[in-house]
């Protein structure tokens, strides 16, 4: 059982359900070459699960039959997956719009040395971890040396040509708060990060987005252990807003675990909760999906979807409104 699970089912968050199916989030397996304390998938260099050839074959089959406009790769570190260069050709050749969620440090990892240029060859959407333009902030929440390892990844991608918005190599940064605190407003961060890191390092990249920590999995037993899992939750809640419902990333992505079950959010695949597909047993596979549309499916909610909702919003893509005190005024 989930540390958090029993805290988090109950729930009177709205009911939602999805609208046309545009992105399919693969987790490829959960080993990672960190250990990071905010995530939420609980991913280690220890870990073993891995997606099998089959489950692989099926995600392909699954893109082309229900047209699928975005492969979104995961992990952990999803490269280290053995078959994560076979799928990106595959996926590249189709023409689908392929992401990589990296950590940087993997670009300098043994037998990763290659990594960044095939990424480039492949046109993959880098979207790459930087938890803070500051060394001390980063090591804290990643690891000892992690931050120069990741400015030393950045500077391999702009060297490729990622980040100067004319190559059409895109690289998005990730930014997560350090504790049991909402992320600031998006736009300002962004240019924080940009002046910051130009300035410092002569990195360059596209855009910041700004994520909710999710009280789930690693960071959930960290605010259990420290009696802050309450206060966290109020403060998700108290700062829910109606508008973001309509952007959550539910909306129009599934998320795929490594044994091809399928989730409505990578948060709900950390805690086991399974999407429902219309006529289908309660626990869909991806396979199910090629004869099943999940367009108009009910979403399975709980407490941590007031993450999604709060402020300005926090999804796979950052800020669902990245000004909403702008709007407001």
């Amino acid at each position: 059982m989930h540390a958090t699970l029993p805290l988090l089912v109950e729930t009177d968050f709205p009911a939602l359900r999805r609208g046309p199916l545009q992105t399919l989030q693969v987790n490829l397996g959960y080993r990672c070459n960190q250990r990071c304390l905010h995530c939420h998938v609980n991913a280690g260099p220890d870990r073993t699960e891995a997606m099998d050839e089959e489950t692989l074959a099926l995600v392909l089959q699954v893109l082309q039959v229900r047209r699928i406009e975005t492969l979104d790769l995961t992990g952990g570190a999803p490269e280290l997956h053995p078959r994560f260069r076979r799928l990106v050709r595959d996926a590249h050749a189709l023409g689908l719009r392929v992401m990589d969620r990296c950590n940087l440090t993997i670009l300098s990892e043994p037998g990763q040395e290659d990594l960044a240029a095939f990424l480039a060859a492949h046109r993959v959407e880098v979207v790459a971890s930087l938890p803070c333009y500051s060394a001390g902030n980063v090591d804290r929440q990643r690891g000892a040396g992690v931050f120069d390892r990741s400015i030393e990844g950045l500077r391999r991608l702009n060297v490729l040509g990622y980040g100067d918005g004319r190559s059409g190599l895109v690289l998005d940064l990730v930014y997560n708060p350090q504790g049991a605190s909402l992320p600031p407003p998006q736009a300002a961060l962004e240019a924080d990060y940009k002046r910051e890191l130009m300035k410092n390092f002569g990195i360059r990249f596209d855009r910041l987005f700004a994520i909710a920590n999710m009280p789930i999995q690693r960071f959930g037993s960290t605010l259990v252990s420290k009696g802050e899992f309450a206060g966290y939750m109020a403060l998700l809640r108290g700062a829910h807003r109606d508008e973001n419902l309509d952007g959550v990333m539910c909306r129009d992505l599934i998320s795929v675990d490594w044994q091809g079950w399928l989730h409505d959010c990578d948060f709900n695949q950390m805690l086991g909760l399974p999407a429902a597909l219309p006529g289908r047993r309660p626990r869909a596979h991806l396979r199910d999906l090629l004869t099943t549309d999940p367009h108009g499916a009910p979403i399975r909610v709980a407490d941590h979807c007031w993450g999604c909702t709060a402020g300005q919003g926090s999804s796979c893509g950052g800020a669902l409104d990245p000004l909403p005190a702008a709007r407001a005024a």
